[in-house]
């Protein structure tokens, strides 16, 4: 999705065309599988963090076109809203101290970008939902000025012929109607690449799903959403009914939606690609000069630019990545689960937690995907969204336990090894792991230290409108977060 589009307006020739390309596609895909040479001998990570930008009272600061321009870094790009911004890191390995050297070279990067961003008035915050963000802020206007997001955005409404709903219970209770995609863009997060073989996809893919709800549990950091104080990681309901193209018949016909945990285990990449295009309609049907067949068989590597679009509008929580550096195809594992924040260093112990994980669990000679359910995972995924690092998790072998005892008892030794596995440096793996110990048995993640922050000076200053209080509570995260002190160790 970070393609730009021109089409302001599709005919039903144009649906036609694009759906008869998307097959094509996919066919030189699957040949492709089976006979090119995809890029997985070095294998690589990738990451990329979407942040917010505020004003000096806190509030969204609707200026990122502004802030872009001030800070002047490709790594750093636009998002759907105007309050919002994102920053690409450039891939690498995961051996040695490179997880330190990216904590340095991100800390420096945000430093500069924050110092850049005040000439315009505003500040970055990397935090999963800002909690100031009314929903008078999200309109139309409130998106950034790119085609492609407009064009997005008609088409869902297109597709859906009415307003979206928005509910969501939690301690309080939310129940609101937009016009516009806007709530989406109130949804930030942090992404996690792993480039995969063909071969090794299925089995990475599937473990990815397996701890989805423990990331959750153990990295919720969206507790309020227009003032209102909802699930742990608010940003998961959010974004499910935020882009939701189906009205409530389509719904109850069982027509799956497009941010999908997905129903099944799965045997191949390609499985999911064909998915997509047997379930999602398009959205945006573009199609581009490429024959793939014919790239293909001049010995080049087809860029399949419209099955990678039609991939962009099907937002799974672990997303199939197809693309192409330097003439060579590769293949990755997008994991899209967390949220971003609280700090630098948390982010980093997240990533650590999950590349260790990960690489244990889809190395397993008796995979965890034939000992859990699907239905289970996804229970586990919505238990770590609802309750955070109050989660009962589900666990092959220890039955429902709470999420903390499950990391310290069973997955912790895991991601310790599976880190070993990646030549990680021991002082950088026991720095970040031990980040991730200390907020199991401190029971402090970004989401409970907001809460708990937010009802303390609640409580002390009653203010007229709670939204004070959800201001301070703000002030006092970026402070912290600009300490790169983990958020076990904040104080309120």
């Amino acid at each position: 999705m970070g393609d730009d589009v021109d089409s302001i307006e599709f005919t039903r020739k144009d649906r036609q065309s694009y759906r008869e390309k998307v097959r094509r596609c996919l066919d030189v895909f699957a040949r492709m599988l089976t006979e090119s040479k995809f890029d997985f001998e070095r294998p690589m990570t990738g990451l990329e963090i979407e942040f917010n930008l505020i004003d000096a009272d806190h509030d969204p600061a609707m200026r990122n076109a502004a802030v872009l321009q001030a800070i002047a870094n490709p790594d750093f790009q636009t998002e759907l809203g105007q309050f919002n911004i994102e920053i690409n890191v450039p891939p690498r390995g995961l051996a040695g101290q490179s997880m330190q050297e990216l904590e340095a070279a991100l800390r420096a990067s945000l430093n500069d970008a924050e110092e850049r961003s005040r000439s315009q008035g505003a500040h970055i915050v990397m935090i999963g939902i800002l909690p100031t963000l009314t929903a008078d802020a999200l309109t139309s206007e409130s998106l950034s000025a790119n085609a492609r997001y407009a064009l997005l955005n008609q088409q869902i409404f297109a597709a859906r012929g009415e307003d979206l709903h928005i509910a969501i219970d939690g301690p309080e209770r939310l129940s609101t109607y937009a016009d516009t995609i806007a709530p989406e863009a109130a949804c930030t997060s942090v992404q996690f690449h792993l480039q995969v073989s063909p071969q090794a996809y299925a089995n990475n893919w599937n473990a990815a799903q397996s701890i989805a709800g423990v990331q959750l549990a153990l990295g919720a950091n969206s507790p309020f959403l227009f003032g209102k104080e909802l699930w742990r990681e608010t940003r998961i309901a959010l974004f499910e009914q935020a882009t939701d193209t189906r009205p409530a018949e389509l719904k109850s016909q069982g027509v799956r939606p497009r941010v999908w945990f997905g129903e099944r285990w799965i045997n191949s990449i390609f499985d999911q690609f064909e998915e997509n295009v047997t379930y999602f309609p398009a959205l945006l049907p573009v199609c581009e000069e490429e024959e793939p067949a014919e790239v293909l068989a001049r010995g080049d590597t087809p860029r399949l630019q419209e099955l990678r679009m039609h991939n962009g509008t099907v937002y799974r929580w672990n997303r199939p990545i197809y693309d192409v550096f330097r003439g060579k195809p590769h293949l990755r594992v997008e994991n899209r689960v967390l949220p971003a924040g609280p700090t630098v260093v948390d982010v980093l112990a997240n990533g650590a937690f999950y590349y260790g994980l990960l690489r244990v669990l889809a190395e397993e000679d008796r995979p965890i995907w034939t000992r859990l359910s699907f239905a289970a995972a996804q229970d586990n995924f919505y238990a770590g969204a609802r309750h955070g690092i109050d989660a009962q998790i589900y666990w092959p072998g220890l039955g429902e336990a709470p999420a903390t005892e499950l990391v310290l008892r069973r997955l912790l030794p895991m991601a310790y090894e599976g880190l070993d596995r990646w030549g990680v440096d021991p002082a950088v793996r026991d720095r970040l792991l031990g980040i991730i110990e200390q907020r199991c048995t401190s029971h402090l993640n970004g989401a409970e230290w907001q809460a708990k922050t937010f009802h303390q000076i609640d409580d002390d200053k009653r203010p007229l409108d709670r939204r004070d209080s959800l201001r301070e509570m703000l002030g006092r995260y970026v402070e912290h977060m600009h300490s790169n002190e983990p958020v076990h160790t904040w104080s309120d």
